[in-house]
């Protein structure tokens, strides 16, 4: 349980973290946001959603960390797939020495996937930003 405990805490950490991200690019952060439901009932949710306030562009990012080897990297391949059936465009933002390198190898080659240290450079490509 304890384990549970802090990958969770982790996980929150990264969302707080993506979240202040699109802050400081001026995008409008929504969290937790309901997009229907799976196959099997459950409600999906989308972990952060930034949006452009003036093109209205948005993109969902599911945040995954993992500090030390675990399960978190097991559920990698349903989050991409899931993110297939949003109705924008979605992104997995990952972080910590948890992941090993071959999922780390797996998440860069679905082009779905950034590292949380290149996400605001990702995101400025994404939404037209400029650089600073």
């Amino acid at each position: 349980m304890a384990g549970g405990k802090r990958a969770s805490l982790g996980a929150k950490s990264l969302e707080d973290a993506v979240a202040e991200v699109g802050r400081k690019l001026d995008l409008t952060v929504r969290r937790q946001v309901r997009v229907g439901r799976r196959i099997w009932g459950a409600e999906r949710r989308i972990d952060i959603v930034l949006s452009d306030r003036v093109t209205r562009k948005s993109i969902g990012l599911e945040c995954k960390a993992q500090s030390a080897k675990g399960t978190a990297e097991e559920k990698i391949p349903a989050t991409i797939a899931d993110i297939g059936s949003w109705p924008i465009q979605g992104l997995v933002v990952f972080e910590g020495e948890g992941f090993s390198e071959n999922m780390k190898s797996y998440l860069y080659s679905t082009g779905k996937a950034v590292e949380l240290s290149d996400l605001e450079g990702w995101l400025r490509l994404y939404f037209g930003l400029e650089d600073d």
